[in-house]
């Protein structure tokens, strides 16, 4: 059994040389990739052991970059592409919501689109301003995408390869506030499917719904209302289209309570999608309506304030509290 600790960072590194090393129909695409190694240098090395032909370092023109892609996967070719901060984005969401998500359906299911598109999300790391943006729900709504994010090493290199190996168009949102928490990784196991929720922590008074950065906060305020004699169940939920519905139902039927914590604001946020869904599957069986903890409605504020603006351990247990009070 190969056993590895490294980070979420070394993790996608990794997993993206496996995926250029056995596939040599993959191409990796972006600003910066290939001599840098991208600005959180996850393509470090690279383009040094797999050539500028397989390794693009491209102009900054990130519409230009998913049409490419698209084009090179209409050619057969498994293009992945660094988008290299989450709000820049928006100048390929043109490409992205009318071409790419829906090529599949215009041609009847009979072209492919195996693009990857890599979005480093969230904040926490005091950038400045379109460096911090949580869109995934923006994505999550437009039929044809698949939308994931890991929260551990482990998801990282595996979710990565497995993303690559879709023949579905997979946004794929990189933490960048966790890309150096460490982990261990089995790079000879078997996955789990792409889109499954996990249990990562045991809980019987209510479940605690996350994913991508903020899976860590809720281990840590699961861990502190434990000290207190509550019993809080942690889902990573993984996948953000589709949803791991059957996962959340069967905790919930089991604490009869849920929270659902993202760092994208609250309104008509992916956690609306969730509460919406386990009430009317687990009306029955909740003690207290669904939770949700989140942004605030407002553009991403200056640096100096992000902790105010980012759901915190406070605000999840505010959450938790409310819950246990009805």
């Amino acid at each position: 059994m190969a056993m590895e600790k490294m980070s979420i960072a070394k993790a996608l590194n990794e997993s993206l040389r496996k995926a250029l090393d056995t596939d040599p129909k993959v191409l990796i695409m972006g600003e910066d990739v290939g001599k840098l190694g991208g600005v959180f240098r996850i393509t470090d090395g690279l383009q040094k052991d797999f050539g500028e032909d397989r390794v693009i370092d491209t102009p900054l023109a990130e519409s230009g970059i998913v049409g490419t892609a698209i084009g090179l996967a209409l050619r057969g070719y498994r293009p992945v592409v660094e988008i290299q901060f989450d709000g820049f984005v928006f100048p390929a969401y043109d490409q992205i919501v009318t071409q790419l998500a829906k090529m599949h359906a215009r041609a009847l299911g009979k072209i492919k689109l195996p693009v990857v598109v890599r979005i480093p999300y969230g904040g926490g790391i005091g950038a400045v301003e379109h460096h911090s943006e949580s869109p995934e729900a923006l994505f999550a709504h437009v039929a044809g995408l698949k939308v994931v994010s890991p929260s551990n090493a482990s998801d990282a290199y595996w979710m990565m390869q497995q993303a690559v190996q879709s023949d579905d168009p997979v946004i794929f949102f990189e933490p960048k506030r966790r890309y150096w928490d460490k982990g261990e990784v089995q790079t000879d196991a078997i996955p789990g499917p792409l889109h499954k929720a996990s249990v990562v922590r045991t809980g019987s008074d209510l479940t605690l719904a996350a994913y991508g950065p903020m899976v860590k906060v809720c281990l840590a305020a699961a861990e502190a209302a434990q000290e207190e004699g509550k019993s809080v169940e942690v889902l990573d939920l993984r996948s953000v289209s589709p949803i791991d519905f059957d996962t959340i139902q069967s905790s919930v039927e089991r604490t009869g309570r849920l929270v659902v914590v993202h760092e994208a604001p609250v309104f008509y946020g992916s956690g609306a999608e969730i509460a919406a869904r386990i009430t009317e599957r687990c009306f029955y069986h909740l003690e207290a309506p669904v939770l949700r903890v989140g942004g605030y409605h407002a553009p991403y504020p200056p640096a100096r304030l992000e902790d105010e603006y980012l759901p915190g351990l406070d605000r999840v247990l505010d959450a938790v509290d409310r819950s246990l009070a009805y």
